[in-house]
């Protein structure tokens, strides 16, 4: 190993153990004094419940664990933003589990609660995945409810998907393991078998306080909604149960009896681990973003056997196209080139910038993909389209558009993994979040923006400093160099992969060894959702 290697490895698992730090945070919830309140009352956690519900041994992908992160701090936070999501396995069924936090303000809905469940729906009704409620949650946030109430994506858009769910035949099971109330009392009573714990569970439109004063009658929440009530009186659920883990147990005997799910037919092997060492990956990518780098070195270390067969790989050099497999999966993988090449008429090349015969390689091999059903994989360190003068003459912008379509257009399921940059329409081009990848995952290297910290430092700055000028203000040197550490700052923050998944722009930030699992895990829960759709790019210029 060169020093190189070592300087690499050093710095990208320093980034490692940040990534671990904040995570063992964010599972303490509300933290340990709240988490001891809830045992006392007889109750397990929000991530307890998920381990003794999902089958022991299993793989558990998490989805939005940092959501939230460094977000709501003058509420006092709300880590993970108040539920736990995930893809796991019930009586070996793969499925998607949603678990209120009751640690995290009493399991209240913040904005980003709802973001975050709407895309756990979204997971769920995309892969057809069965879908496990665990329901604890005092409701909505109220002094922010205007900004979860009345939009399309806000509060209510999670009864609208439960709806859509039942009549898309995916399966909804729901238990009231705490409080349930207001509008949130029609998520579970909307989902096909709904249980409830007794003395801890209660389900009503409006508790006691509410009763009272709105019509003055004087009831407890225990007559009004109970375990009791709502099994004998009302029937609004249909069993109740003395402990969590009885209501859990019987969560798994429903799932026991599930028939099975028609499959898409993606293609699968017995599955091989790569032949060149995984640990190594944290050493070949470089912990400078602007070094070049072999990307064939990455993908040798994520796909079975490292093998991987290339398209067209002479031509369309800055990004590399091919087939591999990924613990078994057949996958097509699109993968930004970060070393300087020269193309086939001899001329350097940047790494990480798409050119025009790279948009069109990318293109032609997505075409293929979805005509052979087989999934994309789309490893993101891009710096965005060739500009200038010569670019633009040789149709960049045709060239790109038709990228675009291409994958825009893709039946076949699409998975992004952003390992390095990701910026401006190379976002976009490579499968950004607006375009619908199953799962989007980053690594801690990774950066999301419209252009590089120093890059739009500087623009920013000129900004700033014209307008100073434009206003009769004197600039010394010495105020120029605080500005641009000023917006430096700023921007920097705004880069980072943290930032991206507090705000859902990625599913989560992961170790590079979980890389495999997350692609694994995504085709294994695409293959529930047979393609229906015929694939059609509409009107491409050539």
């Amino acid at each position: 190993m060169d020093i190189e290697f070592n300087k690499n490895e050093d710095q990208n698992k320093q980034l490692l153990f940040q990534l671990r730090k904040k995570l063992e945070k964010v599972k303490l919830g509300g933290g340990e004094k709240r988490i001891a309140k809830e045992h006392q009352k007889g109750k397990l956690t929000a991530r307890e419940r998920i381990d003794y519900l999902r089958d022991a041994g299993s793989e558990f992908l998490e989805v939005g664990a940092l959501t939230a992160d460094g977000m709501y701090e003058e509420e006092g936070g709300c880590p993970s933003a108040g539920v736990v999501t995930g893809i796991g396995y019930v009586k070996g069924r793969m499925c998607m589990i949603v678990a209120n936090d009751a640690t995290v303000k009493a399991g209240a809905w913040f904005p980003m609660t709802a973001k975050k469940n709407l895309r756990a729906q979204e997971i769920a009704m995309e892969n057809r995945l069965p879908i496990i409620y665990l329901v604890d949650s005092a409701g909505v946030f109220l002094p922010m409810q205007n900004e979860i109430f009345p939009d399309k994506e806000h509060f209510g858009r999670q009864f609208r998907n439960n709806a859509k769910m039942s009549s898309m035949g995916i399966i909804q099971v729901a238990a009231i393991m705490g409080s349930c109330v207001a509008g949130g009392a029609y998520l579970p009573i909307m989902s096909d078998e709904a249980m409830i714990v007794d003395k801890t569970g209660s389900i009503f439109l409006a508790g006691s306080y509410l009763v009272k004063a709105a019509i003055g009658e004087s009831v407890d929440n225990e007559t009004l909604g109970g375990a009791t009530t709502h099994c004998e009186i009302s029937g609004v659920t249909d069993n109740k149960y003395d402990t969590d883990q009885e209501c859990l147990d019987a969560i798994r005997n429903i799932f026991d009896k599930i028939g099975a799910y028609e499959k898409a037919g993606f293609d699968r092997k017995e599955p091989s681990k790569p032949k060149k060492d995984e640990n190594e990956l944290y050493g070949v990518f470089p912990s400078d973003r602007v070094k070049p780098y072999d990307m064939r070195a990455v993908i040798e270390r994520l796909v079975d056997d490292s093998e991987f067969d290339e398209y067209k790989k002479d031509y369309g050099k800055t990004l590399l196209c091919g087939t591999a497999r990924v613990d078994g999966w057949a996958v097509g993988i699109i993968a930004n080139q970060r070393k300087i090449v020269k193309n086939k008429k001899g001329e350097m090349q940047m790494g990480g910038v798409i050119y025009s015969d790279s948009a069109d390689k990318a293109a032609r091999f997505i075409m293929n993909c979805n005509q052979r059903k087989i999934p994309l994989i789309f490893i993101q360190d891009v710096s965005g389209f060739m500009v200038g003068s010569k670019a633009e003459h040789g149709g960049i912008i045709k060239d790109g558009a038709k990228m675009v379509n291409a994958m825009a257009n893709s039946v076949v399921p699409k998975f992004t993994i952003v390992i390095g940059n990701s910026y401006g329409a190379g976002n976009y081009a490579m499968c950004g979040k607006a375009y619908d990848p199953r799962l989007i995952y980053s690594w801690p290297t990774a950066q999301m923006a419209v252009m590089s910290g120093a890059s739009a430092a500087k623009t920013l700055l000129q900004i700033k400093i014209a307008s100073l000028k434009k206003s009769g203000e004197t600039i010394t040197p010495e105020d120029e160099k605080n500005l641009l550490e000023e917006i430096t700052a700023k921007y920097n923050e705004e880069l980072s992969p943290y930032y991206a998944a507090s705000r859902l722009w990625v599913d989560g930030v992961i170790d590079p060894l979980e890389t495999r699992k997350v692609i694994s895990m995504g085709i294994e829960a695409a293959n529930h959702a047979p393609i229906t759709e015929k694939f059609n790019v509409g009107v491409i210029q050539t």
